[in-house]
């Protein structure tokens, strides 16, 4: 952002909280710079200045060119002053790290689950990785300012509690942040994981696009909206589920949702598994699909291309609907490479109109595995650098 967006789109009255937003983007400031941004006086500025640096939040980096005379202090955000613990569970993997303010990795860890071994197991499973993970750092755990947790079902982000999760048994209405939150004292905010895989996938590898839709083809289907830089959620939570959108051709096949006809009941990682193992090609699971695929069994890349376009019709809707200028496949059918993509990219921009896809790209994520931890940290790390968050936390440390 340079000088004259920041003035335009700046809010004023300015605060410290507000001020230190202008710091978000990565870029320095000198305390002239800032003066002009926020319409404050020097000593203002000076003084706003001293109190983001007294919590760690801003510090000096350099000095500007000088125009004549001694140059100008320059400073920056120092995301590393807190830590911030992502968490990405998904129905059969989980992956955790550490990372800075910044959504940058200091440290991971990957493994498999089974999400149906229920919230005390995983979440106490995740707490001692996690502590493991912060001891890795040389970090003290009390530097873990938030914990960011994305789920692989519908979750009222408000509370934190999955809703009715299909893929879930034991998680409904199950008090997360509580748990989690006890275990390594920390608040905690949770997201339906594909909604955290958009906000990754957005952060990290698309920051300029502010209508993007990430869509994960994995276990399920399931897809993240960004409209005007945002994460949409929808009324409880429940945006994006293209899963469970009817496909008519296919009315006939049951979901576990226990509706029949869902895209997910015909296009997703399990169902092609199940078909094509029904045909006799022998795949156990979805890996053993994108195996089949990337060794050039015709029969497997007929199946996934078959996919994309039932894929496709749904998400022609969405381009109607939405109007995104971006389409991000991920989840591990993405690695199935170019025949899935073939077959999205058939059906959507046949079925619409033109000016939705005059300028609409479809790709595969730039950031792979890594989209939900990226999400978690930033969701997590939004809440800690809100302007209410930076505000109050100046006031504690007034008053302390």
């Amino acid at each position: 952002m340079d000088m004259a967006e920041a003035q335009k789109f700046a809010p004023k009255p300015y605060g410290a909280g507000e001020m230190f937003q202008l710091f978000r983007d990565g870029a320095t400031r000198t305390r002239a710079e800032l003066t002009t941004l926020t319409g404050q006086s020097r000593s203002t500025v000076a003084a706003r200045l001293e109190m983001l640096a007294t919590l760690g939040l801003i510090g000096p980096a350099g000095e500007a060119n000088s125009t004549g005379g001694r140059p100008p202090a320059v400073f920056a955000f120092t995301p590393t002053t807190k830590l911030v613990l992502a968490v990405d569970l998904g129905a059969t993997h989980m992956g955790i790290a550490v990372t800075d303010l910044a959504a940058n990795v200091l440290e991971e860890h990957y493994e498999p689950c089974d999400i149906a071994a229920g919230p005390e197991t995983l979440l106490t499973r995740i707490a001692e990785i996690g502590g493991d993970l912060v001891q890795k750092t040389g970090r003290p755990l009390a530097d873990i300012a938030a914990i960011g947790i994305g789920l692989p079902g519908p979750v009222d982000h408000s509370s934190g509690r999955p809703i009715n999760p299909p893929i879930m048994p034991g998680w409904d209405d199950f008090d997360v942040p509580a748990m989690l939150g006890a275990a390594l004292d920390a608040p905690v905010l949770v997201d339906n994981d594909v909604n955290i895989m958009a906000l990754g996938e957005h952060a990290k590898a698309f920051p300029e696009v502010d209508h993007l839709l990430f869509v994960k083809i994995a276990t399920g289907i399931g897809s993240g909206v960004i409209m005007d830089g945002e994460l949409r959620r929808g009324a409880r939570g429940a945006a994006g589920d293209l899963g469970h959108v009817a496909v008519l051709a296919n009315e006939e096949r049951l979901c576990r949702c226990g509706n029949f006809g869902c895209l997910e009941a015909v296009a997703s990682g399990m169902a092609l598994a199940e078909d094509l193992q029904k045909a006799g090609l022998d795949v156990h699971d979805l890996r053993d699909v994108v195996s089949a695929v990337r060794q050039g069994d015709l029969m497997a890349s007929a199946a996934v291309r078959e996919a994309g376009r039932q894929i496709g019709e749904v998400l022609a809707t969405c381009v109607s609907l939405f109007n995104p200028s971006l389409i991000v496949i991920g989840g591990i059918m993405a690695e199935a490479g170019n025949q899935l993509l073939a077959g999205i990219r058939e059906v959507v921009y046949r079925r619409s109109l033109p000016l939705a896809t005059q300028q609409l790209r479809i790709a595969t994520t730039e950031v792979g595995p890594r989209a939900g931890i990226y999400g978690a940290a930033v969701m997590a790390a939004e809440q800690v650098l809100s302007v209410a968050a930076i505000e109050t936390a100046i006031k504690s440390e007034v008053t302390s």
